[in-house]
């Protein structure tokens, strides 16, 4: 593999806190190591569409507290096609890109292996997910910033479920992983999570608040979105048709925990990610995935990532029925 001298980056897929702080520490570290450096704009649709521009280090000012990404991010269909990947390769030429750093998810880090493999093409990415279901890395960028985000929401909710006696159901993001539900759960002080690596974890629930029917007190219960049985809305549908006795209410974070401000441990684990996908680079490492493991740098093939998704210690529900 040739020395690499231009590197390509840009964020895709769905926005996570830190993706700024990711993009100025592979610019930094791009001119600390004299290569030159462009920014995609959009994703892959930015990448088809040529739209790019060079980056100096005043462009990445007063970026590392911003969330969201400067860079924006996009979905592309046409990227999924062979043509609008050769429409992605002969832009990248056009520019003279050669290499190119992915902040992403692994809907990201697909595209970018199956680019990497057609066109022999140096990628590396950077795990950016508040889902932080990506195998290779204890964590992602963007995860403990939402997870504060929830926390600090359902500190709020249980105020008002206090104040009334009421049972709150609240549900966060995690179509596919419960990471954010079960730890949030637990230092929130959940009386019980649903995760969707658990089929049916809903009859256990019902059967403890038919229990504690004649007992009134506020609840907390916390719901991935994923979770087999259905959201938060269909959980509180069959909680009230079961237990009318329960003054049920539903609250949906939605998006809001994608946005704020990136955390410290978030803008400290991007800003080491992003140095070390350049690093990456230049040692000529390609389709992999930048990740710390016990509080090192370590990389891992992007099939690894992408095919083996980070596993829930579902130990640590029982900790949920200890603490509840």
């Amino acid at each position: 593999m040739e020395q690499i001298s231009h590197i390509g980056v840009y964020t895709s897929g769905g926005d996570a806190p830190g993706m700024n702080a990711a993009i100025r520490a592979v610019v930094k570290a791009a001119h600390f190591h004299q290569l030159n450096i462009t920014g995609i704009r959009l994703g892959y649709e930015g990448m088809i569409a040529g739209s790019m521009d060079a980056m100096s280090l005043k462009s990445v000012g007063n970026i590392l507290h911003r969330g969201g990404t400067i860079l924006k991010t996009a979905r592309s269909e046409e990227f999924r096609t062979d043509d609008g990947k050769q429409k992605a390769y002969r832009q990248l030429k056009r520019f003279g890109i050669d290499a190119l750093v992915a902040i992403g998810g692994d809907g990201t880090f697909t595209g970018a292996n199956i680019f990497s493999k057609m066109f022999d093409f140096p990628v590396i990415g950077i795990p950016a997910t508040i889902d932080n279901d990506l195998k290779g890395t204890d964590f992602t960028i963007g995860y403990d910033t939402a997870l504060n985000t929830v926390l600090t929401s359902v500190d709020q909710i249980r105020d008002t479920a206090e104040s009334h006696d009421r049972l709150f159901i609240v549900e966060v993001m995690g179509r596919d992983s419960g990471m954010i539900a079960l730890h949030a759960g637990i230092a929130a002080g959940a009386e019980a999570v649903l995760v969707p690596e658990i089929g049916d974890n809903l009859t256990p629930l019902l059967e403890r608040l038919d229990s504690a029917r004649h007992v009134k007190s506020s609840k907390i219960l916390i719901v991935a979105e994923g979770q087999e049985v259905g959201g938060g809305f269909e959980i509180g549908r069959i909680i009230k048709e079961k237990f009318p006795h329960y003054d049920t209410r539903v609250s949906i974070l939605g998006h809001m925990q994608r946005g704020g401000s990136p955390s410290c441990s978030d803008r400290v684990l991007a800003s080491r990610l992003g140095v070390a996908a350049v690093e990456g680079l230049l040692e000529g490492r390609s389709q992999e995935m930048v990740g710390v493991r016990h509080h090192e740098i370590t990389y891992v093939p992007l099939d690894q990532a992408i095919l083996q998704p980070s596993e829930l210690n579902l130990n640590m529900l029982n900790l949920i029925d200890i603490l509840s």
